[in-house]
Order: structure tokens, then sequence, then C-alpha cells
């Protein structure tokens, strides 16, 4: 009778030995796995926060230089020749300094991504060489000059627009492209 309550108590010993290690093994595992998925979210969500803040930085600059846009219409209204020139030179130094800094933060969009995104911020770029050229023809006094440069504002804030919605979908994407 002794030998087989030996045995038992070795193997009972031994199958809590096993599940001992069976269980620390997959506490483990488990352990690894939420660190992992721990770790990927706060990578998502470091990428979302900068994605956003490069979005946001364009979307205020664009709103600048269509500020700027507005003041330029106005500008020409100025009945003073000279008056309106020295405006409408200042308003080109003005927009010239925008759109430096509105080229910048397209490049982050650039790095920061998706490619759709950064498309639509190069879009939005591009669109304001038209209203460039046309108020470097006002300032110069071609006489539809200032009907071109009006003309050129519903495309220009079409790519706002645009440039928004894309980026919106963007920042609310699940996936981290």
């Amino acid at each position: 009778m002794a030998d087989n309550t030996l045995w038992v108590a070795a193997l009972t010993a031994g199958t809590a030995v096993l599940a001992s290690w069976v269980t620390s093994r997959g506490t483990a595992r488990a352990a690894r796995i939420q660190a992992e998925a721990a770790a990927a979210t706060v990578q998502a969500d470091r990428l979302r926060a900068a994605r956003r803040a490069a979005y946001v930085d364009v979307i205020e600059q664009a709103q600048r230089m269509g500020d700027l846009y507005w003041k330029v219409t106005d500008a020409h209204k100025i009945t003073d020749a000279g008056e309106r020139l020295a405006a409408l030179e200042d308003l080109r130094l003005r927009l010239r300094g925008e759109y430096a800094v509105l080229r910048q933060r397209v490049w982050v969009v650039d790095l920061e991504g998706p490619a759709e995104v950064a498309s639509a911020a190069d879009r939005l770029r591009e669109s304001t060489s038209d209203n460039f050229r046309a108020l470097e023809a006002m300032i110069a006094g071609e006489a539809d000059a200032a009907q071109r440069f009006d003309d050129c504002f519903p495309p220009y804030w079409q790519s706002v627009v645009t440039f928004v919605e894309v980026a919106r979908r963007a920042v609310h994407e699940t996936r981290t492209d």
C-alpha cells in the first residue's frame, strides 16, 4: 500500500510541476501579447496625433492664404492707383511668405502620409499658382487680371475642402498605412 501512495504522490507532484510550468509559459506569452498590443496602440495613437497636427497646420495655413486672397480683392477696389499698387505689392510679399509656410507644411504632410492625403495637400499647394499669377497681372495693370484673380478663388477653396475631407477620413481610419 505504501508503494502506491508514493507513486500517487510522485505523479501528483509531477503533474503539479508540469501544470505550473505550462501555466507560467501561458501567462508569460499572454503578458507578451498584451504588451505588444499596448505598444501597437500607443504607436497608432502617436501616428494619428502627428498626422492630425500636420493636417491642422495645412488647414490653418490655407485659411490664412484665403484671408489674404480676400484682401487682394479688397485692395483692387482702392480708387487711388498708387495706393492700390502699394497695397497689392504688400499683399504679394505677404502671400509669398505664407506660401513658403504652406509649402513646408505640405512637406510635413507628405512625410506623415498617407499618400492620398499628401496628394490632396500638394494639389492644394499647386492651386495657389493661378492666384499668384493673376495677382502679378493685377500689379502689372492687365485689364482682366482682377476677374482672373476672383475666378481663381473657387478652385482654390475647393482644393482646401477636398484636403479637409481626405484628411478627415485618414484621421478616422483605424489602420496606420
